[in-house]
């Protein structure tokens, strides 16, 4: 863990059932982290798979590259906001991001949306580690000429080659969870580097192989003037723009869990607009240009790296085989690890540590067999993206309207810890308000997502429309709603007369 060596201050009257070490805010001597190591973490969650192939979807939409890549990078850049002011209290206060929630949901509160944006993650950390492993799986065929395909293994489901490949890479996290949140650190900046610089080899071949990124770069919006899709633009940007602040949605909660270990605030807020809408354009767009120059060299649209990889053959496949397993490892570590850890610790501190929740992360992973999850949900991914935006955008809404509106960003942090301090709002560690500020920033987007995943076959048309918009609509009225209540009946420890403004 960052700073590990650093033991935290005790806290006079915590009680053990909400800290543990790992929870107990970061020291001084801790805060380690400089804006490089930031970037350097945003680089490596976002080179994986699902960054090359995000514009894959709005292109067959009928944008055009640079529509694409345009709507990729605001989206970015929106979801970049929240995640700065959330990681302000870490930087601030060196907490992570369940023992931030206490403040807004009460000490015993926390554990619901701690728990909802860990499942989320506990579904992705699965979905990755399969990727990774298929990845390395197709990989390893193309070279030796299918020497570890087979039969299908009873009840699994897969061949044998697959199922190795799967718990060899799900094995190589459970190495680095061992060593904590230092090791992750350590791994994302030493891979960010070698990272950029395989996305841009991989640019520079397939240009020089097609003589040019080929005709896709060149062929206009299906959008312009005389096309089939003609005025049709924004049908597809505004739910494409949702989904990109979807993709993130998760960290804009969580970022805590690594901003707690930053220096200062600008560490934390130039290592983040640095390292994210930048590398996510980048990416999107390497993607794009690639694909389009397959077009030229093998006479068809490879959109999926790995299958791209498969064709190249050669020695390229040895380097490729590295950059994928570290892609998909620094951004599962990152993005799909440390959330649900601190959110399981978070549940029984004087029980499940940072590393014990991070096993129960990669158990829960190996045991749901995600690759029968993804025969049936691989088609919805990027509708469930906007799903979850539609549930943890109304967490950001709170979160941000309890730190910044209400408190200002003055935490009594200890009594974060305290069983019957505050936070406890009248003993029982549930504040109300948050719940119903939660649960009514949910509701609008209910039909809306049963819609889109096909669970119910018509819905009123607004109901579909409000859902386009689904993380702004959560969020807005969340955060709303709960300042609202926090005014109207407001908990003990809150002013009602107290004036809002910074």
């Amino acid at each position: 863990m960052a700073g590990a060596t650093v033991e935290p201050d005790p806290i006079d009257g915590s009680d053990p059932s909400l800290f543990n070490n790992d929870l107990a805010p970061t020291p001084e001597a801790g805060k380690t982290w400089k804006w490089t190591n930031i970037a350097a973490l945003w680089v490596g969650m976002v080179v994986c798979v699902p960054t090359y192939m995000l514009a894959a979807g709005m292109v067959s939409e009928g944008m055009s590259w640079w529509q694409a890549v345009l709507t990729v990078a605001l989206g970015n850049i929106i979801v970049l906001l929240p995640m700065m002011l959330v990681g302000h209290a870490g930087t601030k206060h060196g907490i992570p991001f369940p023992v931030l929630l206490r403040s807004s949901f009460g000490t015993v509160g926390a554990n619901v949306p701690a728990l909802l944006r860990g499942l989320v993650a506990c579904g992705w950390f699965g979905i990755q580690t399969w990727v990774g492993g298929s990845a390395i799986y197709t990989l390893i065929n193309a070279v030796s000429g299918d020497s570890i395909a087979g039969e299908e293994l009873a009840v699994l489901g897969i061949d044998g080659g697959q199922f190795a490949c799967f718990v060899g890479f799900w094995a190589l996290h459970v190495v680095f969870i061992k060593f904590g949140t230092e090791s992750i650190r350590w791994l994302e900046t030493l891979a960010a580097p070698f990272l950029i610089l395989m996305g841009l080899a991989l640019l520079a071949w397939a240009y020089t192989e097609a003589g040019g990124f080929g005709e896709m770069l060149s062929t206009p919006s299906q959008f312009d003037h005389g096309q089939p899709k003609e005025g049709q633009f924004w049908d597809v940007f505004f739910p494409s723009l949702t989904a990109m602040v979807g993709f993130w949605a998760t960290l804009s909660l969580n970022i805590p869990d690594f901003t707690r270990y930053c220096k200062t605030q600008k560490d934390q807020i130039v290592g983040q607009a640095v390292g994210l809408p930048p590398t996510m354009a980048l990416f999107a767009f390497i993607g794009v240009a690639v694909t389009s120059a397959t077009v030229v060299i093998y006479g068809e649209a490879i959109w999926d790296p790995v299958q791209l990889l498969g064709k190249m053959g050669g020695t390229a496949v040895v380097f490729a085989l590295v950059a994928l397993v570290v892609a998909t490892l620094t951004t599962n570590l990152a993005a799909n690890v440390v959330a649900p850890a601190n959110g399981f610790s978070n549940i029984a501190p004087e029980k499940i540590s940072f590393k014990m929740g991070g096993y129960i992360t990669a158990g829960l992973g190996l045991a749901m067999f995600p690759w029968k999850l993804l025969e049936s949900t691989e088609g919805y991914i990027f509708t469930w993206l906007i799903g979850y935006s539609a549930l943890l955008g109304p967490i950001a809404g709170i979160l941000i309207s309890d730190y910044f509106l209400l408190r200002r960003t003055e935490l009594d942090v200890e009594d974060l810890f305290r069983k019957r301090g505050q936070f406890s709002f009248g003993g029982a560690g549930w504040n109300w308000r948050a719940l119903v500020a939660l649960v009514v920033g949910v509701a609008p987007n209910v039909l809306g997502f049963l819609k889109a995943a096909g669970a119910v076959e018509e819905v009123s048309p607004i109901w579909s429309d409000i859902y386009t918009y689904a993380w702004f609509v959560g969020f807005f009225i969340s955060g709303g709603l709960y300042f609202a209540l926090s005014r109207l009946a407001p908990p003990p420890h809150l002013d009602p007369a107290e004036p809002t403004d910074f």
